[in-house]
């Protein structure tokens, strides 16, 4: 069986290295960072995820900035928000939680964010400078960035290795390509067009998988000794919950992981990395801003 990558422990173990620093900072400048989360409408999923993302704030020592704004709220007004926040010195990263209501225009306030606070990493200049060579990105989005770490702490060469991205959004599938691409690994980008996609994704000695389809890769779609990445967070009917549901990977883990060498959990993989990374780019954020990088 393969051997497990617990996300769960090792973004603890960042989240303790990022509660060391916010002390040093402290200690240093008399200052915290500062996150600010602007939550509009009250879907249940993004209240729930604004919500760890705040308490996971107050775990480590970074002050949690809140606004919530109706569903009505107009792009002027939310634009109006974020030049706010983006002028506030005790702010050090602005979060706007995805997805915005239809009238609204994400790219607009997205772009809106300063580039000094983009903690998110999804400003077009970040994406510009990561889609680059020798261009360094201010922030790096946080999912890719998390799954690199995975691999980083797992000891799991990535220079030289054929790596098989399974999606193509901006959020993970693209930026994670730009990743692996930084660190010389020979990257194989799979979408909806990829004609025979199992034997595209068994070239992958690192198969990362974010597609968003519940249990979609199988284990003929495995090279035997990958390292698979399972960024998929997918909710399936089960009786035996209480909830109704369960939440899988887009890997069928119980059908692939004999197969691998290496596995993300789904939960408990890449999930518990996001926020970390979010930590992680609010405190470097911070230490920019004081002058401490």
């Amino acid at each position: 069986m393969a051997q497990l990558i617990d996300g769960k422990a090792i973004a603890a173990a960042i989240r303790e290295e990022i509660k060391e620093e916010v002390t040093k900072i402290e200690a240093a400048v008399g200052k915290v960072p500062g996150l600010a989360t602007v939550l509009v409408g009250n879907r249940t999923d993004s209240t729930t995820y604004v919500r760890m993302k705040r308490k996971a704030c107050e775990e480590v020592g970074i002050e949690s900035f809140h606004t919530e704004l109706p569903e009505s709220v107009s792009e002027e007004e939310l634009l109006s928000c974020v030049e706010r926040l983006n002028s506030d010195p005790a702010v050090h990263g602005i979060l706007v939680q995805l997805p915005l209501p239809k009238h609204i225009n994400e790219e607009k306030i997205l772009s809106a964010i300063s580039i000094e606070k983009d903690v998110d990493g999804f400003h077009p200049v970040n994406i510009g400078r990561l889609a680059m060579k020798s261009r360094t990105p201010r922030f790096v989005p946080c999912t890719p960035r998390g799954c690199i770490e995975l691999l980083d702490r797992s000891n799991v060469a990535i220079e030289g290795k054929c790596a098989v991205v399974l999606g193509r959004s901006n959020i993970v599938g693209l930026p994670v390509s730009l990743l692996l691409l930084h660190r010389n690994a020979t990257v194989t980008i799979c979408h909806s067009k990829t004609k025979d996609l199992p034997a595209v994704c068994r070239q992958g000695d690192i198969l990362i998988a974010a597609v968003g389809r519940a249990n979609m890769v199988k284990r003929d779609w495995i090279k035997p000794g990958a390292v698979v990445i399972d960024v998929g967070i997918n909710s399936v009917p089960d009786s035996s919950k209480k909830s109704g549901y369960r939440l899988v990977g887009d890997v069928d883990f119980d059908d692939c992981k004999d197969v691998c060498s290496m596995i993300t959990p789904v939960p408990g993989g890449t999930g518990p990395m996001t926020i970390a990374m979010l930590l992680r780019n609010c405190c470097d954020g911070a230490k920019e801003a004081f002058g401490l990088a």
